[in-house]
């Protein structure tokens, strides 16, 4: 074998020397930058948590001065005059809107040590956009939800806008299952299955035009999975279409199969063009045995099923006690209705659920004989 010339030779090792120092240079800027980033973003972390903290101490400050007896009628006055002079010294930040915004803040959520605790997680932003809820449990159920899936400013307001709470099957419930789940989602994290499906599903995004078919509806839901998993809500990864479901002789195909990662459960959903029938929680039924001795790996729950229909009886709903079975069904809108109208219809829904419920916890009144 022939040996390189002593000049190839050396060319040779400067440049593996060069490379070397260019690999490990490269490798050394991939962790510096890392170093530098992660700082920023804890530096950013707690100036915000600094920042909300101090806005709900000044609000509770200015709260607490206001609402004094000697002082009572003359508390809008001295709001307007703090403001005025905190504007001269620390800036527009602190204008009388705004000042008027943390003592609402410091109103709404008195507890120092939970909003200390929710601060390094929610910044001032955040608790704006919390702030004009009028219900307290539709404003613990945004901020719980906001922190455990993590939302951005952006998607807690368009959460809000699109009535998800009274869209979730946990405002149907009683105030009082409301508030423990509540707070077993704001101590321990616990998300169960109220907190994750709603009803209706806004699939508006998908363009569907007159006529369409169910396979028009599953092709247009791939086609814009991205934006359908956000409406499903965050936690849902999709795992396959048309799921072949073998049953002794025959195949049966389930239209969506999900998996859920704070439920640690898989999600079957079925896709009807009709309103629900109560054949549907059959076919359902099937699946789910299928998915929970075939498909259930260790440590999970048993998988769970979604019936989106365009429509759905209440009554026969109720009837079928779907619960039961780990059944839920929603209604979907391709179009969206006008915004006044749904809200009106969704808090009517909530209204009769909870008066159901209610007329449910009621003791028999029967006469003693």
């Amino acid at each position: 074998m022939a040996k390189l010339h002593p000049s190839s030779q050396a060319k040779q090792d400067v440049t593996a020397q060069v490379m070397a120092i260019e690999q490990s240079t490269e490798a050394l800027l991939v962790e510096l930058r890392q170093l530098i980033d992660q700082a920023r973003s804890h530096v950013a972390a707690v100036a915000d948590s600094a920042a909300t903290m101090l806005y709900w101490h000044v609000g509770n400050k200015v709260r607490r001065e206001t609402l004094h007896q000697v002082r009572a009628s003359y508390g809008g006055k001295i709001v307007a005059t703090v403001s005025r002079q905190l504007v001269v010294t620390h800036g527009a930040g602190y204008a009388e809107k705004n000042l008027r915004r943390m003592i609402q803040f410091a109103e709404l959520f008195p507890d120092a040590e939970m909003v200390a605790t929710l601060s390094r997680e929610l910044n001032w932003s955040k608790f704006r956009e919390l702030l004009p809820l009028k219900q307290p449990l539709e404003r613990e159920f945004y901020t719980e939800m906001c922190r455990i899936e993590r939302w951005s400013v952006r998607t807690l307001r368009e959460r809000i806008d699109s009535q998800l709470y009274l869209r979730s099957a946990i405002a149907k419930q009683p105030e009082s299952v409301i508030a423990s789940e509540l707070g077993q989602l704001r101590e321990g994290g616990q998300v169960t299955p109220d907190l994750v499906f709603r009803d209706p599903y806004m699939l508006d995004f998908l363009g569907l035009p007159d006529g369409y078919s169910e396979r028009d509806l599953e092709s247009a839901i791939l086609r814009d999975m991205e934006r359908f998993l956000l409406e499903l809500g965050a936690g849902f990864t999709f795992v396959a279409r048309q799921k072949r479901i073998s049953v002794g002789a025959d195949d049966f195909y389930l239209d969506l199969l999900f998996y859920h990662r704070h439920l640690r459960r898989l999600v079957a959903v079925e896709l009807k063009l009709e309103k629900f029938s109560p054949s549907h929680k059959g076919q359902m039924e099937l699946y789910l045995r299928w998915l929970d001795q075939n498909d259930r790996a260790e440590g999970e729950a048993s998988p769970i099923g979604l019936i989106l229909c365009a429509s759905a009886d209440a009554e026969q709903v109720e009837l079928m006690d779907l619960d039961s079975a780990n059944i839920r069904v929603a209604q979907y809108l391709h179009a969206l209705p006008e915004l006044q109208v749904l809200q009106t219809q969704l808090h009517r829904v909530v209204q009769l659920a909870r008066e159901r419920q209610a007329t449910l916890d009621q003791p028999d009144n029967k006469d003693e004989t």
